[in-house]
């Protein structure tokens, strides 16, 4: 015990020291490879996974509740190509998105346009706090604008739903592919997992539609 007292450990325990350092930067080193920085997995981690957009078949005729929304609202129908086709999703504006598609869901009561104003089908704005399928979709792109999106890439869609019935939602065209706002739900889906047969759209290059190739094309979406 003496012997060993008087034994200079430093040296030894300097190099140790200095070699778990070595080690403990190298392991670090390796975690930002393989898993990124802290700051960057929560960003991916806050975005949906990537899809892509739905295809285009040619043109189609609009539902005529579109042309008579479109002649009291001609803004909401103008297409400016200056505008970006595509939202950049970063997970503040994913955060906006869902929040504006849970928001308006809760705070309108559905209704039928028959029960509303007595006619089939009629497109408009739900500021009364009543509205079905395509009233809701217009408040949430209206909205949406007001936050910034360009209106260019949101577009109102016509769909047959799960009861083969005509239906409206809004499809937002991202840059990780196309995903559905929908007052049937308040999750916000990539198109193709919705379960819908995707019939027609507005056009992002003029005040027209576009056919998104579903064969039957309801004459109304006269639906809550």
């Amino acid at each position: 015990m003496a012997l060993l007292k008087n034994v200079d450990f430093s040296g030894a325990n300097a190099k140790t020291g200095f070699a778990a350092k070595i080690v403990k930067t190298a392991f670090l080193g390796l975690s930002l490879v393989f898993l990124g920085s802290p700051s960057q997995a929560q960003t991916l981690a806050s975005l949906p996974p990537a899809g892509h957009s739905i295809a285009s078949m040619g043109s189609a005729k609009p539902i005529q509740g579109w042309v008579e929304f479109c002649r009291q609202y001609p803004s909401e129908c103008a297409v400016n190509t200056a505008e970006p086709a595509t939202i950049e999703l970063t997970p503040q504006i994913w955060k906006t998105i869902t929040s504006v598609n849970q928001s308006v869901n809760t705070k309108i009561k559905p209704v039928t346009d028959m029960e509303h104003w007595g006619v089939v089908d009629k497109w408009s704005f739900p500021d009364d706090g009543k509205g079905d399928c395509e009233d809701y979709q217009l408040l949430k792109r209206r909205t949406l604008a007001q936050h910034g999106l360009p209106r260019r890439a949101m577009r109102m869609t016509v769909v047959i739903d799960e009861l083969g019935e005509g239906h409206a939602v809004l499809v937002l065209k991202t840059n990780k592919g196309d995903y559905v706002l929908d007052n049937k739900r308040n999750a916000v889906l990539p198109w193709d997992r919705t379960g819908y047969v995707y019939v027609k759209q507005e056009s992002q290059q003029a005040a027209a539609w576009v056919s998104l190739g579903g064969v039957t094309s309801p004459t109304s979406t006269a639906n809550r």
